[in-house]
Formats: structure tokens, C-alpha cells, sequence
């Protein structure tokens, strides 16, 4: 099992940047796949918007922030981030990390519902 505790969420006015990690427990983080996804106020679903895999050479990004986000994970830290730029108020959310592991799977993982460990979750708000 593995804990998640995400930070550097914030206000910051439009274009702007700002930096999310994620922590992990466990000695076992290079053996999961990431995910970060964002939950609008208001909405029950959680919106995917980048993925990594448990080895970093794999990743995905929702077409709305693809070239602004950029994830990354450093498995001597247990760590995964999300380097947002150019920030814009549609990215206003709760963002969340997720973790999910399959001894026989090295590759990303897209959906939501199939990762099994989830942080509480950092808000960002971007005002215009």
C-alpha cells in the first residue's frame, strides 16, 4: 500500500507557473505507475491530465495542457510532479495523484478508475 501527500498547489494570476509534487510511502514507488488528474469545483469526475510510468520514460498528456505541463517522477525520492506554465483559469481544480501497480505492466495508465491510491489533493486556482 502506498500513501500520497501532494503540495505546491496556490493562487497565481494567468500565465503564471507553479510546481505540484507528490510524495509517496513505501519502498515500492518505482514499481507504480502515476497519474495526476484535476476535479473542478463542482464536479464529481476526475479529469485526467498527465501520466507516467513506473520507469519515467513513458508519458501522456490531456490536449489541454499539452506543451504548458510537463510530469515527472524521481524514484530515489519517491516523488512525481507536475510543472504547470502558462497557466489559464480553466486549469482552476483540485489536483490529485494517483498510484496503481501491475507486476506484469511497465506501461502509462489512462484511466481513472484503475489506479487504486489517491491523495487527498492540492488546490490551484488561476485568476485572470
Amino acid at each position: 500500500q502506498v500513501q500520497l501527500v501532494e503540495s505546491g498547489g496556490g493562487l497565481v494570476q494567468a500565465g503564471g507557473s507553479l510546481r505540484l509534487s507528490c510524495a509517496a510511502s513505501g519502498r515500492t514507488f518505482s514499481t507504480y505507475a502515476m497519474g495526476w488528474f484535476r476535479q473542478a469545483s463542482g464536479k464529481k469526475q476526475q479529469d485526467i491530465v498527465a501520466v507516467i510510468n513506473r520507469s519515467g520514460d513513458l508519458r501522456y498528456y490531456a490536449d489541454s495542457v499539452k506543451g504548458r505541463f510537463t510530469i515527472s517522477r524521481d524514484n530515489a525520492k519517491n516523488t512525481v510532479y507536475l510543472q504547470m506554465n502558462s497557466l489559464i483559469p480553466e486549469d482552476t481544480a483540485e489536483y490529485h495523484c494517483a498510484a496503481t501497480t501491475n507486476p506484469d505492466y511497465t506501461g502509462i495508465v489512462l484511466a481513472a478508475e484503475l489506479y487504486a491510491y489517491w491523495g487527498r489533493g492540492t488546490q490551484v486556482t488561476v485568476s485572470s
